[in-house]
C-alpha cells in the first residue's frame, strides 16, 4: 500500500566517541549531499558511544537544515518529562528540526545493570505508552497541570511547557506484534531496521499496525513507515547488494508496495553516503512516474543531452594563467551509447554547481562596483568575498544546498579522497584530465588569494580601485575557463560512471 507520504532520506551514523570530528563532519556531508536527516542510535549505557543527545545538539549546531533525531532514544534512562523538554528545547533553537525516534529500552539488562528501572518487556511497552502520553501533555500549551498516573510513571502537576517549534513526530522502533499494535494505535512513525525486519517481512508487519490504528480510530495513513537500510553497492544480487539502479528499484518497489517513505542508510562511509544521495534522486523520480499514473517507456534516453557551458567569448584580462592549448581531453564519447534520466542528473548536476559559482562570481564583482561607486565599505566587502565558497574551489562544493560555507576544509578533504580517486579508477584514461583539474585547482586558489591581497591594499592605502578590478579580471577568465573545460571533460563521464 502506497500511503503518499513525500519521501524521506537519511543517514544513520554511529556516534563513535573515539572520532567526534569524523562522525561530525559526516552528518554535515549528510546535508552537504541533499539527503534530510541524520539519525543516531540512543545507548547511554555504552561508553563507546558519545551521548546521543549532545551529539544531536553539536550537530544540529554546525548544520542549517538537515533535520536530526535519535534512532532510537532509551526511554528507560530517559525521564519522559526532562526528554520532551530536551526535544523542544532543541525543536526551539533549530527552527523546527528535530524529529524523536523512541524505544522501550531494548537492552534491558544494561539499562537495570546502569541504575535503570528493571523492567521485563510487557513492563518495559506499558512504560513507553504512559510516557508518550506525558510528552505530548508537555508539548501541548494550555492551563492547569498535568496529571497522569500510571504504573511506571506518575505526574503530579507537572507544569507545561516548552512547546516546540513545531509538532514534532514520534517515531517507534517496534518488531513484535504489541509494540506494532502500539505503534499503530499511538505513534506518528514505525521505524524498525531492515536487519530485524527484512523487506518480506513488512507486509505482515504493517497489517498489525494499519488494523490497530484503524481499531482506534485513526487513518493508517497517519502512521508514516520509516526503514533504516544497510546494502553493499558492489555487492551480488539480493536485497540492497548491487549498483545504484538496484537499489532504486527495490526501494521503489517497497514505497509502493508496503508504503514505506523514510529511508535511513546505516553506514559510515563517506562514498556511500554520496552514492544514497543519488538513489534517492532515482526513487524520487521513480515514485513521482508512478504515482501520476504516466505511462513511461523504460527505454533509456538515446543521447547525452547535457549541454556543458562555453567559455566567454571575450577576455577582462590581459594575463593568462591557463595554457588552454595544453588542456588533456578525456575519451570521446561513444554516440551509440545511452543514458537514462537519471544518470543524465549525474552530469546535469556539475553544470547545476558551477552555475551557482558563476553566480557568486558576479556577486563578487557587484561588490567590487559598490566599492567603486562608494556605496560599500571596503572592509564590509573583503569581509563578505572572504565567506565565498570559491576559496574552496572545489566543484564538489555545489553539492550544498544552503551552507555551503560551514566547516568547508573538512568536506573539501573528504572530497579529494574519494572523487577524484573514484574517477581514475573507474576510467583510468580520465587521469590526465583530473591531474589537470587540480592543476587548475591549485592556480585559481592563487588568483583568489590575489584578489584578496588587491582588497587588503585597497584598505590599506597601498592600492587602487583599478589594482582590485585588474585582480577581479583574471579571475574571472580563469575560473569561468576552468568550469567551461571540466564541464566539458566530465559531464558525460558523471553521467556514464556516477559520481560515487
Amino acid at each position: 500500500m502506497d500511503y503518499g507520504h513525500e519521501l524521506v532520506f537519511g543517514t544513520f551514523l554511529t556516534p563513535a566517541v573515539d572520532a567526534p570530528d569524523r562522525v561530525i563532519a559526516l552528518a554535515q556531508l549528510t546535508e552537504q549531499v541533499g539527503l534530510d536527516l541524520v539519525s543516531f542510535q540512543d545507548h547511554p549505557y555504552q561508553p563507546r558511544l558519545m551521548d546521543a543527545w549532545t551529539l544531536l545538539s553539536v550537530v544540529a549546531a554546525q548544520t542549517e537544515r538537515i533535520k536530526v533525531t535519535t534512532n532510537v532514544a532509551n526511554l528507560p534512562l530517559r525521564h519522559p518529562v526532562v526528554l520532551a523538554r530536551s526535544v523542544a528545547t532543541l525543536d526551539l533553537i533549530t527552527g523546527g528540526r528535530v524529529e524523536l525516534g523512541l524505544g522501550a529500552g531494548g537492552f534491558l539488562e544494561a539499562v537495570a545493570a546502569n541504575a535503570g528501572p528493571r523492567l521485563t518487556t510487557g513492563q518495559s511497552i506499558t512504560a513507553l505508552e504512559e510516557a508518550i502520553a506525558i510528552m505530548r501533555e508537555v508539548w501541548t500549551p494550555g492551563a492547569g497541570g498535568i496529571r497522569l498516573e500510571g504504573k511506571h510513571y506518575t505526574v503530579a502537576g507537572a507544569k507545561r511547557g516548552p512547546a516546540p517549534a513545531h509538532d514534532v513526530s514520534i517515531w517507534l522502533g517496534a518488531y513484535k506484534p504489541r509494540m506494532l499494535a502500539l505503534t499503530g494505535r499511538l505513534a506518528d512513525g514505525w521505524l524498525p531496521s531492515s536487519g530485524y525486519a527484512g523487506p518480506d517481512e513488512l507486509a505482515s508487519m504493517n497489517k498489525v499496525i494499519d488494523e490497530a490504528a484503524v481499531d482506534a480510530g485513526r487513518d493508517p495513513a497517519a502512521v508514516r513507515r520509516l526503514y533504516n537500510v544497510a546494502g553493499q553497492f558492489n555487492g551480488r544480487g539480493g536485497f540492497l547488494q548491487g549498483p545504484e539502479e538496484l537499489w532504486i528499484d527495490q526501494l521503489t518497489e517497497l514505497t509502493l508496495g508496503e508504503g514505506i517513505s523514510t529511508y535511513i542508510l546505516a553506514s559510515d562511509n563517506p562514498d556511500d553516503i554520496r552514492r544514497f544521495s543519488e538513489v534517492a534522486a532515482g526513487v524520487r523520480e521513480a515514485v513521482a512516474i508512478a504515482r501520476s499514473g504516466a505511462v513511461v517507456s523504460p527505454a533509456p534516453v538515446s543521447s547525452f543531452g547535457v549541454v556543458p557551458t562555453p567559455p566567454p567569448a571575450v577576455r577582462r584580462s590581459a594575463v593568462q594563467l591557463l595554457d588552454e592549448a595544453e588542456r588533456p581531453t578525456g575519451p570521446a564519447q561513444d554516440p551509440s551509447r545511452t543514458y537514462t534520466p537519471y544518470q543524465l542528473q549525474s552530469g546535469q548536476h556539475l553544470i547545476d554547481v558551477h552555475d551557482h559559482l558563476r553566480a557568486e562570481l558576479e556577486q563578487v564583482r557587484d561588490l567590487v562596483e559598490q566599492v567603486a561607486a562608494g556605496t560599500l565599505g571596503v572592509g564590509a566587502a573583503r569581509s563578505h568575498i572572504n565567506t565565498m565558497t570559491m576559496r574552496q574551489n572545489n566543484w564538489t562544493l555545489g553539492t550544498y544546498c544552503e551552507s555551503y560555507c560551514r566547516l568547508v576544509t573538512t568536506h573539501h578533504s573528504l572530497e579529494d579522497a574519494s572523487l577524484f580517486p573514484h574517477l581514475r579508477r573507474a576510467d583510468p584514461a580520465l587521469a590526465p584530465v583530473v591531474d589537470r583539474l587540480q592543476e587548475e585547482h591549485k592556480i585559481i586558489h592563487d588568483v583568489l588569494e590575489g584578489v584578496d591581497k588587491a582588497l587588503v591594499a585597497l584598505v590599506d592605502g597601498s592600492g587602487s580601485i583599478d589594482g582590485l578590478r585588474a585582480a577581479m579580471d583574471l579571475l574571472d577568465d580563469t575560473l569561468l575557463s576552468h568550469l567551461s573545460y571540466e564541464e566539458r571533460e566530465l559531464a558525460e563521464p558523471l553521467a556514464r560512471l556516477g559520481v560515487l
